[in-house]
């Protein structure tokens, strides 16, 4: 609503700037969470450290502070920048790749965007990714530092210190193995996204079936959903003929 104009509508930047912010905000809620799960993940099972979620987030929150649960919170902000730059050059450019207008899409083509969106965008926000996980995992009340292969001070650190020991690449360790999750994740819900709205378009009378976009003759594409059905009823009530009634 803030980015749209008098029109209702909404650029391409103001939309992946919208959902930058909504990531944000979901993250810096969520994030807590995300910091517990790297805990459990890397503690050793043999002598764990946490006995549960619970017990992690009072562990944490009682030795290193409240603000530990929010540990590398900074670096999913700027992460965002790289992932929505390169979400959106791919979005653009679907047009050229598949030389075709974007509401001529097959489900399958919107799955394969999907992946591809999902591909280029978390190849280069990556190294964002490395280093919170490192900074997530990383604490002087775990044995071993949490079991990280480098000791950093803070996230430049951990940045300059990954680089001076796995190199350049090391910031891309991990990377194939999250593809794996995340290019199919972001597939299926591009193409059921893309899905849904046509059934949303079909029901409210918009387009002739929910498996393409093709218009319905005669229907104006600028009425809102509640004024398309006002005129439709309006339209049925002028065509009904009289009904007949029974004089006493």
């Amino acid at each position: 609503m803030l980015f749209m104009d008098d029109m209702g509508h909404i650029s391409h930047w103001s939309a992946i700037m919208a959902g930058s912010l909504a990531g944000m905000v979901a993250t810096v809620v969520t994030y807590p969470t995300d910091v517990v799960k790297t805990r459990l993940i890397v503690q050793n099972r043999l002598e764990p450290s946490y006995k549960g979620i619970l017990h992690a987030f009072c562990t944490i929150s009682h030795q290193e502070g409240f603000l530990a649960l929010y540990r590398g919170v900074s670096l999913t902000v700027l992460g965002a920048i790289p992932f929505s730059a390169g979400s959106f050059f791919v979005y653009i450019n679907l047009n050229k790749m598949w030389q075709e207008p974007s509401f001529h899409f097959s489900p399958l083509q919107n799955f394969i965007n999907g992946c591809l969106v999902a591909g280029v965008a978390q190849t280069l926000s990556f190294p964002f990714e490395t280093v919170k996980r490192k900074m997530q995992a990383q604490s002087p009340c775990l044995p071993h530092w949490g079991g990280v292969d480098v000791h950093f001070t803070g996230m430049v650190d951990c940045f300059r210190q990954t680089v001076k020991t796995k190199g350049v690449l090391g910031l891309w360790c991990g990377l194939s193995a999250n593809l794996l999750k995340i290019v199919p994740y972001y597939g299926v819900m591009f193409s059921t996204f893309e899905f849904c709205k046509r059934v949303c378009l079909y029901r409210n009378g918009y387009i002739e079936s929910p498996l393409s976009y093709k218009l319905i003759p005669g229907v104006d594409q600028s009425l809102q959903p509640q004024e398309l059905r006002e005129l439709k009823l309006l339209r049925r009530g002028n065509f009904e003929p009289p009904k007949p009634t029974l004089e006493n």
